[in-house]
């Protein structure tokens, strides 16, 4: 695996490194002592699908309060989907600040999204399918989100959104979310 900086401190792209023959290729996507040796979060103890019919369906933005911050990979198994993160750490140096990756079944990316960022995604195409690796369990009292097109962020949606939950169309503006 190839782990890419992004633009946001401790979050990255990860590239799988495929070796090929004639039968197609192998690649690994997760290894515990790889990510580990990057300085990443190797306690990955959930994992969820997501399925989305529509293009344009957007998921998100979503974090996990404390004391369930949650640490996510998220890759996209079916389909193409544009995946933001915003960094919601105060102390950091890119606080407020967004990140956008397309990830395909094509290529194959992925995107570490560490504990104080909000996660959430534009399907590009119809029937998409989005795997997320959590370190956390889901824990519905610490479950929270920012509003996919809240002036604080800025974020540049690649098209339309077409469907959107009530929940992610009504979070409040950042400023009400913050302590």
């Amino acid at each position: 695996m190839r782990f890419v900086p992004t633009p946001l401190p401790d979050a990255y792209l990860i590239e799988p490194q495929p070796i090929s023959d004639e039968r197609g290729f192998f690649a690994r996507t997760f290894c515990r002592d790889e990510f580990a040796a990057h300085g990443l979060d190797p306690n990955l103890v959930q994992c969820n699908i997501s399925y989305n019919k529509r293009k344009g369906t957007l998921r998100g933005m979503h974090f996990q309060k404390a004391p369930h911050e949650e640490t996510k990979v998220v890759r996209c198994t079916q389909g193409r989907i544009y995946d933001v993160m915003v960094d919601l750490r105060p102390e950091s140096c890119t606080f407020r600040r967004w990140f956008g990756a397309e990830l395909s079944a094509g290529n194959r990316h992925a995107l570490y999204i560490p504990k104080g960022f909000a996660h959430g995604f534009l399907t590009l195409t119809n029937d998409v399918e989005v795997l997320y690796q959590m370190s956390e369990s889901f824990h519905a009292e610490c479950a929270s989100g920012v509003r996919w097109n809240d002036p604080a962020f800025f974020i540049s949606w690649p098209e339309e959104v077409a469907v959107i939950s009530e929940r992610d169309a009504g979070y409040p503006d950042f400023v009400r979310v913050l302590p």
